[in-house]
C-alpha cells in the first residue's frame, strides 16, 4: 500500500508539474493557451509514462511510437512533456516560450524542437499525419518484418481536440483511417467541450462516439481525464484492438484547477493572470515557485528515462539479429529510413523525342511505370480520378485492410485529407509519396500543402487537367488562378511542362529534392514533342528556366512560356526570324527552381539589356512581372473560362501564334 502511495503521489506531482510549467511559461511571456494542457496533463502523462515506446536519448529512434498533438495550441503540454521526460528541452528554453530563436515556439514546429514529430496548429493537420504515419509503419512492417523480427512494431498516438474534430480534414482521414482498418492508431480525445467562442452547444452538438464508431474505429469513453487509472485502462484496451483505429473519449476540463476559469473559453487562449494563477496553486496544493519542478519528479522520469533506454538496447539486439539473419533486408531497411533512393532507380527512365507527343499527365504515367518496379519506397494514390491523373503503377495492388503491404492508394474523393496523410508518410519516414487530383482542385488541399512546404516534406503533388485545356467541363473545373497561387509558397516547386521531356525531367529532380515539396501541372490534351527540351535534367528543366531556341547574336525580344502555351513562343519565334527579328524562347518550366540558379546564368537566360519580352500562359499574369519587367507584355487569362472544347476555348482567348507575334511586336516599339 506504501508503494502505491508514493506512486500516486509521484504520478500527481508529475501532471501538476505539466500544468504550473504550462502556466507559468504562458504568463512570462504573456501569449498562449494554458487551458488545454492544465485539462490534459493528466491522460497526457499516463501515455508519456505507462504505453508511448520512447527514448528521450535519442528522438530519431526508429521504431518509437509517434506522438502527435494535434492540438497544437497546447504546445506548452508537448514542450513541458519534452522537458521532464528528459529530451533536450532545458527549463531555459520553456523560459523563453513564444520569444524570437527559442525551441518553443507558439505552436510545435518540428524543424526546431527535437522529440516533435510534426507541425502543428491548423487544427486537424495533426489528426490527418497521425493517420498518414500509421499507415507509412503498416505498409513498412508488411515489407520488412520477418517471423520472429518484427523490426517496425510501433504504435501512433494523438491528443486530438474539439476544433480538430470539427475540421473538415479530420473526418476525411478519420473515414480513410477506419476503411483501412488501422489498428496501431489511437487517439485522445480531449472533450473539454470548450472552443474561443464558449461551450461547444453553440455549433458541435453531434454524438462524436457514435460517428466514428460509424467510420469503423474502437470507441471507448472515459468519464474523468484525470482518472489516471481509468486513462491507462482505456489505453491498454485500445492497444489490444488490432483491427481498428482507436479514439478514447476523455472528460477533460480546460484550466482544470483553476477556481475562475475552468471550463471557461477565458482560459483558451489567454495568460490565467497573476491574481489566478496564485488562487490555482492554492487550490491544486502547489507550492512550488514559477519554473521549479519537484526533486522527486525528476528522480521519477529519470528512472523511467533508464526503462527507455533498456527498450532501444533490446531493439538494437533484435536488429543486429535481423541483419545478420536477412542482411540485405535490413540494409533496404535502414536506406529507406535514411531518405536515400535506391541504387539505380532512375535506370529506366523513359525518354522523349520529337513525334513523341502526348499530354504530359500521359508522360507522367510512363515515368511512374518505368521507375515504380525500382522505386517501391515510392507511394501514392489519386482522390479518386486514377484514370485521370494516370497515377497508379503497372503490378502493384490496393493497399487495403487485407493488403497492407499494396502500393498504391484509393484515397477517394478526400483531396485535403490525403494531402496531409501524405505529409504524415513523409513525416514518418522511409517513404516518399505522392497524391493527385485535378490542379483546379488544389484549393481543397492547400493548407496541407502550405505545411508540406513549411515542414520541408519531399511530399509530390500530380495535378492534372492544368488550364483552360481541359476543355468541356467549363470554368468550375478550368484553373486559372492556381499556379500562381501555388507559386507563392514559399519552398513549393511548381513545375508546368512543356512535353514529355521536361516531364520526365521534372520528376527526376523532384525526386533528388529532400528539402521540400514539388507541384506538377500536367495537361489533359496532347502536347507536341519540342526540339530543345531534351537531353539531362539538371541541362534543362531541373534547372527551371532555360533555353529552348535562340536566334542569332543578342536577342531582340524574349518569349517565355510554360506548359501547353510554349509551343505557341516557340512558333512565334518561328515567324519573327522570317522578319529578321531574334526572337529567344525560354521554358520558365519552374520558377523556384530558377530562382535558386546562380545570378549569373539567370542573367545568361534573360539578359538585363534585353527588356523586350513576353510571357504567354493559360493563367492570370499576376507575378509574371518578376520577369517581365515595366516594358513586357503577358499573354494570360485573366479572367475565367467557358465550357467548349479545348482548341476553340484557346482561339478565343488569344492564346494563339499571332497573339505572340503582336505581343512581341508591341514590346519591340
Amino acid at each position: 500500500m506504501e508503494t502505491e502511495a508514493v506512486q500516486i503521489d509521484r504520478d500527481e506531482l508529475t501532471i501538476n508539474s505539466l500544468r504550473f510549467l504550462a502556466v507559468d511559461a504562458v504568463q512570462k511571456a504573456n501569449s498562449g493557451h494554458p487551458g488545454m494542457p492544465m485539462g490534459t496533463a493528466a491522460m497526457a502523462y499516463t501515455l508519456w509514462s505507462r504505453h508511448m515506446k520512447h527514448n528521450p536519448a535519442d528522438p530519431g529512434w526508429l521504431d518509437r511510437d509517434r506522438f502527435v498533438l494535434s492540438a497544437g495550441h497546447g504546445s506548452m503540454l508537448l514542450y513541458g512533456l519534452l522537458h521532464l521526460f528528459g529530451y533536450d528541452l532545458p527549463i531555459e528554453e520553456i523560459k523563453q516560450f513564444r520569444q524570437w530563436g527559442s525551441k518553443t515556439p507558439g505552436h510545435p514546429e518540428n524543424f526546431v524542437t527535437r522529440g516533435v514529430e510534426t507541425t502543428t496548429g491548423p487544427l486537424g493537420q495533426g489528426f490527418a499525419n497521425g493517420v498518414g504515419m500509421a499507415i507509412a509503419e503498416r505498409y513498412l512492417a508488411a515489407r520488412f518484418n520477418r517471423p520472429g523480427f518484427e523490426i517496425v512494431d510501433h504504435h501512433t498516438y494523438a491528443i486530438v481536440s474539439d476544433g480538430d474534430l470539427m475540421e473538415g480534414i479530420s473526418h476525411e482521414a478519420a473515414s480513410l483511417a477506419g476503411h483501412l482498418g488501422l489498428g496501431k492508431l489511437i487517439y485522445l480525445y480531449d472533450a473539454n467541450r470548450i472552443t474561443i467562442d464558449g461551450s461547444t452547444d453553440l455549433s458541435f452538438t453531434e454524438d462524436v462516439a457514435a460517428r466514428f464508431e460509424a467510420y469503423g474505429w474502437h470507441v471507448a469513453e472515459v468519464s474523468d481525464g484525470n482518472d489516471v487509472e481509468a486513462v491507462d485502462e482505456a489505453l491498454a484496451e485500445a492497444r489490444a484492438e488490432h483491427a481498428k483505429p482507436s479514439l478514447l473519449v476523455v472528460r477533460t476540463h480546460i484550466g482544470y484547477g483553476s477556481p475562475n476559469k475552468q471550463d471557461t473559453a477565458a482560459s483558451h487562449g489567454s495568460p490565467l493572470g497573476p491574481d489566478e494563477i496564485a488562487a490555482t496553486r492554492a487550490a491544486l496544493g502547489w507550492t512550488e515557485g514559477p519554473f521549479e519542478v519537484p526533486g522527486e519528479v525528476r528522480s521519477h522520469l529519470a528512472e523511467l528515462a533508464g526503462h527507455a533506454s533498456d527498450r532501444q538496447r533490446d531493439w538494437d539486439r533484435r536488429m543486429a539479429e535481423y541483419s545478420r539473419a536477412y542482411p540485405e533486408l535490413a540494409d533496404e531497411y535502414r536506406s529507406w529510413m535514411a531518405g536515400d533512393l535506391p541504387e539505380g532507380w532512375a535506370a529506366d527512365m523513359p525518354t522523349f523525342r520529337v513525334g513523341d507527343d502526348m499530354a504530359s499527365r500521359k508522360a507522367s504515367g510512363k515515368v511512374l511505370a518505368a521507375i515504380g518496379p525500382n522505386m517501391e519506397m515510392l507511394l501514392g494514390g489519386s482522390a479518386d480520378l486514377t484514370g485521370s491523373n494516370l497515377t497508379d503503377i503497372p503490378g502493384r495492388v490496393d493497399n487495403q485492410r487485407e493488403e497492407p503491404g499494396g502500393g498504391y492508394f484509393r484515397f477517394g474523393v478526400r483531396e485535403h485529407g490525403m494531402a496531409g496523410i501524405c505529409n504524415g508518410m513523409a513525416l514518418h519516414g522511409g517513404i516518399r509519396p505522392y497524391c493527385a487530383t485535378f490542379l483546379v482542385f488544389s484549393d481543397y488541399m492547400r493548407p496541407s500543402m502550405r505545411l508540406s512546404a513549411l515542414m520541408g516534406l519531399p511530399v509530390i503533388y500530380v495535378l492534372t487537367h492544368d488550364s483552360i485545356g481541359l476543355g468541356e467541363d467549363g470554368p468550375t473545373h478550368q484553373p486559372v488562378e492556381h499556379l500562381m497561387a501555388l507559386r507563392t509558397i514559399p519552398g513549393m516547386d511548381v513545375y508546368r511542362p512543356a512535353d514529355a521531356a521536361e516531364t520526365a525531367a521534372a520528376w527526376e529532380t523532384a525526386l533528388n529534392r529532400t528539402d521540400g515539396p514539388s507541384v506538377f501541372a500536367l495537361s489533359r490534351q496532347t502536347l507536341r514533342q519540342l526540339e530543345g527540351t531534351t537531353g539531362p535534367a539538371s541541362e534543362t528543366a531541373g534547372r527551371g528556366g532555360y533555353v529552348v531556341r535562340d536566334g542569332d547574336g543578342q536577342p531582340d525580344v524574349i518569349l517565355m512560356g510554360t506548359g501547353s502555351e510554349l509551343y505557341l513562343a516557340v512558333d512565334a519565334a518561328a515567324r519573327l526570324a522570317q522578319e529578321g527579328i531574334s526572337a529567344r524562347v525560354v521554358s520558365m518550366v519552374c520558377h523556384e527552381q530558377f530562382e535558386r540558379q546562380d545570378e549569373a546564368y539567370r542573367h545568361w537566360v534573360l539578359p538585363p539589356s534585353v527588356t523586350a519580352r513576353v510571357s504567354v500562359e493559360a493563367g492570370v499574369s499576376m507575378g509574371w512581372d518578376r520577369y517581365l519587367g515595366f516594358a513586357g507584355e503577358s499573354v494570360a487569362m485573366d479572367r475565367f473560362g467557358a465550357s467548349a472544347p479545348a482548341p476553340e476555348l484557346f482561339r478565343r482567348f488569344g492564346f494563339t501564334v499571332d497573339a505572340v507575334v503582336e505581343a512581341a511586336r508591341k514590346v519591340m516599339g
